[in-house]
């Protein structure tokens, strides 16, 4: 993996991020609230766990190891995640567009959120941490489209016709 492809990446993770932040102001505060059987709840709480594994990946890799977890109550409503979520998006970014080349194939030693210790390759992780994503937002993507209003195609591809 190259610094370029993982900025490709990080910019389709951004932008599929949008997509559904876009669609998700759409829906009534009760439906953001809504419960659900998927894996996080309902959107509030699969939209809570994007934006946590996003933060907590990027503090491993700066070599923090929270063991928090960040909880849809922390966010009463879509605003306070929406703006949450652009804050960490900019400093996600910003390690992202500031990672070296060799950086990139470091190992990273970090703890879970229950102490125990683990290590990876970067790269490895911050490769993970978009396909993590895209299943919740795929999650994410389904609810909302139920509530009649769908994000629309956010798949890679599409992310690469659209982009210049």
């Amino acid at each position: 993996m190259n610094k370029e492809d993982t900025l490709i990446l990080y910019k389709y993770n951004a932008w599929a991020n949008a997509r559904i932040l876009k669609a998700t102001a759409q829906v009534t505060a009760e439906q953001f609230l809504a419960p659900a059987s998927f894996s996080h709840g309902g959107l509030r709480g699969t939209l809570v766990h994007i934006l946590f594994a996003e933060w907590i990946w990027r503090r491993r890799w700066e070599g923090h190891s929270p063991a928090v977890w960040l909880q849809p109550e922390d966010f009463p409503g879509f605003e306070s995640l929406r703006t949450r979520w652009g804050a960490e998006e900019k400093t996600l970014m910003h390690f992202v567009e500031n990672i070296s080349e060799e950086a990139l194939n470091d190992s990273v030693q970090y703890s879970r959120t229950d102490g125990e210790p683990r290590e990876n390759i970067l790269w490895h992780l911050m490769v993970h941490l978009v396909n993590h994503g895209t299943q919740h937002r795929g999650e994410a993507a389904a609810m909302l489209t139920g509530f009649g209003h769908s994000p629309g195609d956010i798949d890679l591809i599409v992310f690469l016709r659209e982009e210049p």
